[in-house]
């Protein structure tokens, strides 16, 4: 047996020899407010015994019939307690007022003896409500949360009913009517509570607390993603949380793993033994409209290439152009038509993209490559290590020509900073790219590879 368990077993004890006592001290000395003491002492028995039983069914490992376990028994438990307590509550308030409003008065003998059980009577429900509540604390428990509260309520109703049988003693007749009504009161209002925090966690309120705690757990400790939904549910002091984050499109599914991974790490330190389930989805803009698009075109067949990809916004219209390269042997006829298979795959694939334009260029499936002339890329060369030095500061790494059908193409590596920026490097070599282009119009097809 768990230790929550025990600690409602002993209330269980407690609350039967409560009932017991207040009973036959009430009876004796036709105290109403110790009768509905009683009666409340009855109710704390009885949610007494449904803590017990709930613990048992809470601490239940999840099933394949409850896959989020069975915290929520606690909560059922604590609302059917309330329940019961609003209807004992309502007995007494009635019984109160006949004696108050009617005929006659109670007919209460507050004998020493009466006061001195009342006097072990709050002794015991102080020690109760202070073993629940820090149980209640230390485990995050609803249900010994509810007994301590309904203990405290005890404890306060009790020290009514001394000082109306006290004041009866003085001659205040209606003194433990009035009591009864406070004692009344006092668990109507612990019910009411009881109640509202039940059924917002059985209704799936989410926490605000946990809410907020969480939000800022993800937004300071996982930058670079967006949160695009928290939900959050509670049972039994355990939170669930169910997230959903946007990622770069373009980031590698372990990209996507480690930030969900993160976010995961990150509201469960903001919310200790939480279950967190975290869903990536890729992140929408022109960058994803700009892949979307390539995606679609390239599932066209005889489309070999995709470049210069843009996304325009004219006058709030979106529109999408694009350079295709298809096979070089294809006739014009051929070649619009899978132009047009194009722009259909495009907008079926992004509705929100108003029109789609393509260009379209010759690929030569295999060149035939030789070696050009030795005088001619001495020339070249020399024009080429001239320009990489001015613009990059830098000689190449490596330098190579080569003469195919569609004429000479240049390979080059350029070595630069390791700590450099890659759009700096990128920047950098399309500039020596396009003072080759300028000086050298004979080199038909340029590519710069920079490295570290």
């Amino acid at each position: 047996m768990g230790p929550q368990r025990r600690i409602a077993l002993v209330s269980v004890g407690a609350a039967a020899g409560l009932v017991v006592l207040k009973l036959g001290v009430g009876l004796a000395t036709h105290s109403l407010g110790l009768i509905s003491e009683a009666a409340h002492s009855g109710t704390d028995l009885v949610a007494a015994l449904l803590t017990f039983f709930a613990l048992g069914v809470a601490g239940r490992p999840a099933d394949r019939g409850h896959t989020y376990g069975h915290g929520k028994a606690e909560h059922l438990s604590a609302l059917g307690e309330a329940t019961i307590l609003v209807g004992l509550s309502v007995v007494v308030v009635w019984r109160a007022l006949t004696n108050l409003l009617g005929n006659g008065h109670s007919r209460v003998h507050p004998t020493w003896w009466a006061l001195a059980a009342i006097g072990v009577v709050i002794l015991v429900d102080l020690s109760r409500a202070r073993v629940s509540s820090r149980a209640a604390r230390l485990y995050s428990s609803e249900a010994l949360r509810s007994n301590a509260l309904h203990f405290a309520t005890d404890l306060a109703g009790s020290v009514a009913v001394l000082v109306g049988l006290l004041l009866a003693r003085q001659g205040y007749r209606d003194a433990d009517s009035i009591a009864a009504l406070f004692v009344a009161g006092l668990v109507l209002l612990a019910a009411s509570r009881l109640m509202r925090r039940n059924v917002d966690v059985l209704m799936d309120r989410a926490p605000a607390a946990a809410f907020d705690a969480a939000r800022e757990a993800i937004a300071e400790e996982v930058p670079g993603v967006t949160l695009r939904r928290l939900r959050l549910r509670q049972a039994a002091g355990r939170h669930f949380a169910d997230v959903v984050i946007g990622v770069s499109r373009g980031a590698a599914v372990g990209q996507g793993h480690a930030a969900a991974d993160a976010v995961e790490e990150a509201v469960q330190r903001a919310l200790p033994e939480s279950d967190v389930v975290v869903h990536v989805e890729p992140e929408e803009g022109d960058g994803a409209l700009r892949e979307l698009a390539q995606e679609a075109a390239l599932s066209v067949p005889r489309v070999r290439e995709i470049h210069n990809v843009s996304v325009l916004d004219v006058d709030g219209r979106t529109e999408i152009s694009l350079h295709l390269k298809l096979p070089g042997d294809l006739t014009l006829d051929d070649a619009h038509a899978v132009a047009s298979a194009v722009e259909r795959a495009i907008a079926d694939a992004l509705p929100e993209v108003d029109d789609v334009r393509t260009h379209l260029e010759p690929l030569s499936e295999v060149s035939a490559v030789r070696q050009p002339q030795a005088r001619e890329i001495e020339r070249a060369t020399e024009a080429v290590l001239k320009i990489v030095r001015d613009t990059a500061g830098t000689a190449p790494r490596e330098l190579r020509f080569l003469e195919t059908d569609q004429g000479l193409i240049l390979f080059l590596a350029l070595p630069l900073d390791p700590d450099a920026h890659l759009d700096a490097a990128h920047a950098l070599a399309s500039e020596v790219e396009e003072r080759i282009r300028r000086e050298r119009p004979e080199v038909s097809e340029i590519i710069v590879h920079t490295e570290p």
